[in-house]
């Protein structure tokens, strides 16, 4: 029991320090959508690149840990656990969310940006919302 609460404190804290840049990537996404100075420009594209950078370990170990933890719990456990495949489902989405953000951090990188700064207003609400579903899910375990 030791070791599956060692795994559920690091699957919690790498997903803390992952969300931390997630949260604020898309915020900076938005100043830099609205800027018009060049030296701006570039010390965006280095803040970008830096920070999506560093929370994708975390992502990354947020991912084993999670994985260690199902594992820990055992098939049945996973198989009866429906709250889990919901959750999982949106963890998936947050997943393909990162890697988006690759996509848009070439985008600034090759100044191919289309969007407004609106659009990243809203694209930076999404992880928040797909988090407190998370949290809802692990804590309530619905049936």
């Amino acid at each position: 029991m030791t070791l599956l609460l060692v795994y559920k404190a690091l699957h919690i804290g790498f997903m803390v320090a992952w969300f931390a840049g997630i949260f604020n990537l898309p915020r900076i996404f938005v100043y830099h959508a609205g800027n018009t100075s060049s030296d701006v420009d570039a010390i965006f594209k280095i803040m970008e690149r830096r920070l999506l950078y560093f929370v994708t370990p975390f992502a990354i170990l947020t991912l084993i840990f999670g994985l260690l933890l199902i594992h820990s719990y055992g098939a049945a456990w996973f198989k009866a656990s429906h709250w889990l495949h919901y959750k999982l489902l949106l963890v998936i989405l947050l997943y393909c969310y990162h890697g988006y953000c690759f996509k848009l951090l070439a985008d600034f990188k090759h100044n191919r940006n289309q969007k407004s700064p609106r659009f990243y207003r809203i694209f930076n609400e999404m992880p928040v919302l797909a988090m407190f579903a998370i949290i809802l899910l692990a804590v309530l375990k619905p049936t």
